[in-house]
């Protein structure tokens, strides 16, 4: 067997070098925080890929803290007992996996009560987690950053909604700038007199100021960050009959917004939660927090709406991180570390994207990187049964948590896979989600699966390319050009898959050996 390369003579090609590996990455590699909100009370331990973790564990208890504030200028009693009960479970939690110690915020509620203090000292006392009570404009920051996580380089407008309060960041070049905090949260609202009516110009008047403050921010991308939000996101999808239910990316314009409102209007609250999966003390903040989006969406005119599932406690993660990490593509590194853990030839996603590139002439960056992501993939679900291991590979790509990716980039990456393991692909209990792609974008990821089932078949070692593919599109002209110690390799199954990927390109072909 050929002698592997030494690390420094390796060309990483476009996407550098993988950065999970290096000690300023590895300490990352397993991440506690708690965010003590208004409504909720969250641990998350982030895992693995240090630029695009997994969730090893997330555990969430509605505690209401900021219940009745504005009225008694208190923490929520019964709020405060269940939230300090929640952190000791997290502090012991957090003792048994071993993990550095927890990094723990507060936010409107905590920093607003008179007895927030207290309520700091009290953690103190009882877990020996240091509870770091931040302000509005330290929230709307770390919210921000949490959305650069998921985008690095994004531009546009954050607006995180908690029970208590809502933020708003401006983003330019992957930097956090101006950032403004307000009392629009659900909670608070719900507390303000004179029915609808009062709320919503309240509302009015205050999103007003905030427009003024942020100068000049409309017609830009807004990302939606927090849970009220994603619970109206939901609610969309229900009424559209959307396929696909993952939130994070999850497009709305504006139509749909005030559709979706009024949806939620005429709706029985409780039978709608229920079809939705929502919990009920979440789905009560929702009517209030409908009223805020629409008066959002009126002042700030944004031309793109996304739903971000990365917001605060991310972004406590994206300020640990060095520079170089945080400029790195997420789905990327997220491919290249779920690569090294799981499958069979650690590496050889890098050599198959070599391989199968020249089929792709005129694939910008954004398509590149998709292809990249799939031939990292291409082995990852090995262990799967036989006959389940393309639905594995599907259900992977369109429900992981993967930052940088768009639904339909989701279902191409998922049907690549898909083909990657058969060829029988049509009326799967996924082809709703194929409508997502357009024919071309069918027959696109149908070339690149069946380019990969081939590029499988040449496995030498995890640095060692086993030939190339010429394609001449002008002449529908395939060629593959195998090196002589790869022969041994081009036998029956392999000429069967090479001439299916041929006949998917509707093109001649032809092979070659070299020396």
């Amino acid at each position: 067997m050929t002698q592997a390369p030494a690390e420094e003579t390796i060309d990483w090609g476009p996407f550098g070098r993988p950065l999970f590996e290096d000690a300023a990455a590895k300490r990352l590699s397993r991440v506690g925080v708690i965010d003590v909100g208004s409504n909720s009370v969250r641990l998350v331990v982030f895992d693995g890929a240090a630029r695009s973790p997994a969730y090893f564990y997330n555990e969430k208890i509605m505690c209401a803290l900021g219940a009745g504030l504005s009225q008694t200028g208190h923490l929520n009693p019964e709020g405060r007992v269940r939230a300090l009960s929640a952190i000791r479970r997290f502090a012991a939690l957090a003792e048994g996996m071993g993990i550095p110690p927890l990094t723990a915020v507060a936010t409107a509620a905590v920093r607003e009560a008179s007895d927030g203090k207290e309520f700091q000292e009290d953690v103190l006392r009882e877990t020996g987690i240091k509870l770091w009570i931040i302000d509005g404009q330290e929230e709307a920051r770390l919210s921000a950053q949490g959305v650069l996580l998921g985008w690095p380089g994004s531009y546009g407008l954050v607006c995180d909604i908690g029970g208590s309060s809502m933020e708003l960041a401006d983003l330019a070049d992957g930097r956090v700038g101006n950032r403004l905090t307000s009392a629009l949260g659900p909670l608070k609202l719900r507390e303000i007199k004179g029915g609808r009516k009062a709320v919503k110009a309240y509302v009015r008047e205050t999103m007003a100021q905030l427009h003024d403050q942020m100068g000049n921010a409309t017609g830009m991308r807004l990302f939606l960050v927090g849970g009220s939000w994603r619970a109206i996101a939901r609610v969309d999808m229900e009424r559209r009959g959307y396929p696909l239910t993952v939130l994070h990316e999850y497009r709305m314009s504006a139509r749909q917004i005030s559709k979706t409102a009024e949806y939620i209007r005429g709706s029985d609250l409780n039978e709608l939660r229920g079809r939705c999966n929502i919990s009920d003390s979440r789905m009560t903040l929702v009517p209030l927090a409908t009223i805020v989006l629409k008066e959002l969406m009126r002042t700030f005119k944004p031309k793109d709406v996304a739903i971000s599932s990365y917001g605060i406690r991310e972004g406590m993660l994206y300020e640990q991180m060095p520079r170089a990490l945080r400029e790195r593509d997420p789905l990327i590194e997220a491919c290249r570390f779920v690569e090294a853990k799981d499958a069979r030839l650690p590496g050889f996603g890098r050599v198959l994207y070599e391989f199968i590139k020249p089929l792709f002439p005129r694939a910008n960056w954004q398509r590149k990187r998709i292809i990249k992501a799939a031939c990292l993939l291409h082995d990852v679900s090995w262990r799967a049964h036989p006959d389940y291991r393309a639905e594995v590979t599907f259900d992977n790509a369109t429900r992981a948590n993967l930052g940088g990716l768009k639904h339909y980039e989701r279902v191409f990456l998922g049907l690549a896979l898909m083909n990657r393991y058969t060829s029988k692909t049509a009326n799967s209990r996924f082809t709703p989600l194929f409508a997502m792609l357009d024919e071309s974008q069918i027959k696109e990821a149908e070339i690149l699966g069946k380019a990969m089932r081939l590029g499988a078949m040449l496995w030498l070692t995890a640095d060692e390319k086993p030939g190339t593919l010429k394609w001449k599109p002008q002449k529908r002209e395939l060629k593959l050009s195998l090196t002589e110690h790869a022969r041994p390799l081009f036998g029956e199954v392999a000429q069967v898959r090479f001439a299916a990927l041929a006949t998917a390109m509707d093109a001649t072909s032809t092979v070659e050996f070299t020396k």
